[in-house]
């Protein structure tokens, strides 16, 4: 399995960053099919071959993921795509 690990600083209050990151799990679940809710201030997702969890606290958003065996030759253009939703989201 493959593991996604990446931490953006961002200069949000929690609550706008919750938002942003329930907008961006609406798409996850549009695009990919993807189920999750809030424990706390993190939103854990899963669908078949990955599950993960987008953490939010006062200075960051840390999105960890595990990637079954048929995602993870994609672990690259996976993490280059989270990235860019981040900066998209958070910079």
């Amino acid at each position: 399995m493959a593991k996604i690990d990446i931490r953006r600083p961002h200069g949000k209050t929690i609550a706008e960053a919750r938002a942003v990151v329930d907008k961006v799990a609406a798409r996850m679940n549009e695009k990919l099919g993807t189920e999750g809710g809030w424990q706390g201030d993190t939103f854990q997702f899963a669908r078949s071959g990955v599950k993960g969890a987008i953490a939010v606290s006062p200075a960051d958003v840390h999105v960890t993921a595990e990637l079954g065996m048929l995602l993870s030759p994609m672990k690259g253009m996976i993490e280059n795509e989270i990235r860019q939703k981040l900066d998209e989201h958070f910079a």
